[in-house]
């Protein structure tokens, strides 16, 4: 079996264009591909891991990944899959997270020695000539066939701003430079990218007349994220210092009866063959997949000892012990208490376990947390200090999320 095909057996492609090209060129290890990363926040999250595992799988098989940094599109936003327009941020706070998504990628992908290209649009983008932009870019696109796809679409009815509606032509631009400045033949992207991803094609083959290579892969977590990629506290992220490895761990040991095979093939190295067994296991038996589905991937993204030491946390947990030692924890300062006491709602978001006071106040009112083995029922209720004092305070939301508070 090919590359290729594998890629079509973990079920990654949605659709293609040129596919005998592209089956030729992954298999035999000459696709050189980009994949873009809107450097929203600072830090990449699960609904990026799709990407990633995509990209090092194909460098495993001798293709050359290149990484865009969309440092210059996130200056207008993507209008793709949203209803409202992304908030603006400063190029500061871009910057910031441009080096942030660096420092992630260069732990998952080998970027040594040419292996793989790490680049940022802002370097081209920034620089260009608008008027020059309409004359060589511009006329090649029909505003008729653009307002057709499906990205613009969404955003019609409360109004697509036309800082949004340039989004279609930076992003081909995109593909022209680096399929001019570093031979990339091939570009990857989520469902909702597709009408951005065509015209990159189109561009390249009306200004070059050569030939160009275009792919989808269905990124199905990364189109799901805003839902599988969130939890009830917020985004799950690849950065420990926002989502720990347990968590981390604990995400992917929870997630539903009827994902967790197609997370196996998509997301974890294990051969088709080892996932095909799994996937023959009924009823309890699943929580052992769902088991090995979690510390394979918390050992991509953190490594073998922060997934040994999450997997033996959550088993001591599962297994009702009193081993905490590698609970997921919070340090309180004396500046958290207040006349010698915390409150619930200030305690659950401290530990990054609410998002909101809306949303504690609502998981107190439907039995979902417990303080030290003892249900919350009062959603004005104080802790005092002095229980912290004693050691560690254990927060528990709904049945599996654990969290210990130390006061020092």
């Amino acid at each position: 079996m090919g590359v290729y095909e594998e890629l079509v057996a973990r079920g990654l492609i949605a659709q293609v264009t040129d596919e005998e090209e592209i089956r030729e060129l992954v298999n035999s290890g000459k696709a050189v591909f980009y994949i873009g990363f809107d450097p929203t926040a600072d830090s990449l999250h699960v609904g990026h891991f799709m990407a990633l595992c995509l990209m090092k799988r194909l460098q495993m098989a001798g293709n050359k990944p290149i990484a865009l940094i969309g440092g210059g599109t996130a200056m207008i936003g993507d209008p793709s899959g949203r209803t409202d327009m992304r908030q603006m941020m400063t190029k500061e706070t871009i910057q910031h997270n441009v080096e942030c998504f660096k420092k992630q990628m260069s732990r998952f992908i080998d970027f040594s020695d040419g292996k793989a290209l790490l680049v940022n649009n802002a370097d081209w983008l920034l620089n260009l000539n608008y008027v020059e932009l309409l004359r060589d870019v511009g006329a090649h696109f029909s505003v008729n066939r653009m307002l057709t796809a499906e990205c613009y679409k969404q955003r019609m009815e409360k109004g697509l701003s036309f800082l949004e509606f340039n989004y279609m032509i930076m992003q081909s631009y995109d593909f022209y430079a680096l399929y001019q400045n570093y031979g990339c033949n091939m570009q990857f992207g989520g469902d909702d990218q597709w009408s951005n991803m065509l015209g990159g094609t189109e561009l390249i083959r009306r200004k070059l007349g050569k030939n160009a290579y275009a792919m989808t892969i269905n990124l199905l977590l990364n189109s799901e994220g805003k839902k599988m990629g969130k939890t009830q506290s917020g985004a799950v992220w690849l950065s420990a210092e926002k989502t720990s490895p347990y968590d981390f761990y604990q995400y992917w040991r929870n997630v539903d009866d009827s994902d967790v095979i197609k997370c196996l093939k998509m997301l974890t190295f294990l051969p088709l063959e080892q996932i095909d067994e799994l996937a023959k296991l009924e009823g309890s038996e699943i929580n052992k997949a769902k088991e090995i589905l979690a510390y394979e991937v918390t050992n991509l993204i953190h490594g073998k000892e922060e997934a040994d030491k999450a997997q033996q946390a959550a088993r001591a947990l599962f297994g009702n012990k009193a081993d905490t030692d590698n609970m997921p924890s919070t340090l309180l300062s004396s500046e958290d208490f207040t006349d010698g006491a915390i409150s619930i709602l200030d305690l659950l978001k401290k530990c990054s376990l609410i998002p909101s006071n809306g949303e504690g106040r609502r998981l107190i009112q439907q039995g979902g947390i417990s303080v030290d083995d003892k249900k919350v029922t009062d959603v004005y209720m104080q802790i005092p200090k002095s229980e912290f004092e004693k050691g560690h305070v254990i927060i528990k939301k709904g049945k599996k999320v654990f969290h210990k508070a130390i006061f020092a």
